[in-house]
């Protein structure tokens, strides 16, 4: 922010910093915009501004008008995860969203584009996974409701900007998600975690890494937080890397695909069972239907782990691409 703001400028951003409705951020929005000099100097400082006074505005109307109606935070899971994308504005969240999925974000240069979540499913294997695109986390205000969007995730996807400052904003993303006891999870060096501190998976995704030229920044950014993180380069503008995104996505959800086969029939391949890593072939006919799991005697399975057609028990941990026949 410039240094040569009135006083009461600067009075007015700072309680609009420590208000904690929309209607008291509206109110002190106001009056730093009314306040604020007009000039050169400020012009990009107010377009920010309005821009957020004009996103509280229509997110107060549109609270005041639906009532008791369902909020725009409130997403019903779906497919095999739910992976939400978080991060600072402008670093490509809703890019990503919607070159990985069929959902439509509003994609734009401008920060805090995004006001509510806007989900998408990615398919990966023959497996829906569910993406959530969400509005900008501000050290200025997050709404509780997309903390517990956040919370909801299966994975993070922690989105920085390559070409802008990623370390600091992967620092400060951090420490805006450990304000609110949320804590990614981190390869090495995981910090102490309080028992009320919710840790969650995460996966860093550096975006904007559009050509080679900006590999020499991405390999030393790797040098300096790769060991206690896990990141992956893309580009949401051309593309790179989006097929690796993917499957390391279905990796860090710790999935695996299973085939069901009629007795005497081949396997069905276009719509497997999902189970976690470690599911059983008795959690596969909990799947299949209730009472499978009742009269199930035995099974066959196809697979790296068995020789063909191997007879199995219920207790028998099953592997991402096995074929299972069930016999009650």
């Amino acid at each position: 922010m410039p240094t040569n703001l009135p006083p009461e400028c600067l009075a007015a951003e700072k309680r609009y910093r420590a208000a904690q409705t929309s209607e008291e951020k509206i109110a002190c929005l106001e009056d730093f915009l009314a306040t604020i000099p007009k000039h050169k100097g400020t012009d990009k400082l107010r377009a920010d501004y309005r821009r957020r006074l004009s996103q509280l505005r229509e997110s107060s109307q549109k609270s005041k008008k639906a009532g008791k109606h369902q909020s725009v935070f409130h997403i019903e899971k779906e497919g095999a995860g739910r992976v939400v994308l978080v991060g600072l504005p402008n670093v490509g969240k809703s890019a990503l969203v919607t070159v990985l999925t069929h959902a439509t974000p509003q994609v734009s240069e401008s920060p805090y584009t995004t006001w509510a979540p806007t989900p998408g499913m990615m398919q990966v294997g023959g497996v829906q996974i569910q993406l959530i695109d969400t509005p900008p986390l501000d050290q200025a205000h997050v709404e509780p409701e997309l903390l517990d969007l956040i919370r909801s995730a299966d994975l993070v996807l922690l989105l920085v900007d390559l070409q802008a400052d990623p370390i600091q904003q992967l620092e400060d993303t951090v420490a805006l998600l450990q304000q609110h006891q949320i804590s990614p999870r981190r390869r090495q060096n995981q910090p102490a975690v309080p028992e009320h501190l919710l840790v969650l998976p995460c996966l860093v995704v550096v975006n904007k890494t559009d050509d080679e030229d900006w590999e020499d920044d991405y390999r030393v950014l790797c040098e300096l937080v790769a060991p206690e993180w896990s990141l992956l380069a893309v580009s949401a503008q051309n593309g790179r890397h989006l097929e690796r995104l993917k499957q390391m996505v279905f990796d860090n959800l710790e999935i695996i695909r299973i085939y069901s086969k009629p007795p005497g029939k081949e396997p069905d391949r276009h719509a497997p069972f999902v189970l976690k890593k470690g599911g059983t072939v008795g959690d596969l006919a909990a799947k299949v239907h209730k009472d499978f799991l009742a009269k199930l005697k035995t099974a066959r399975v196809w697979g790296s782990g068995v020789y063909e057609g191997q007879l199995v028990s219920r207790d028998y941990v099953l592997r991402d691409g096995d074929v299972v026949e069930l016999h009650i």
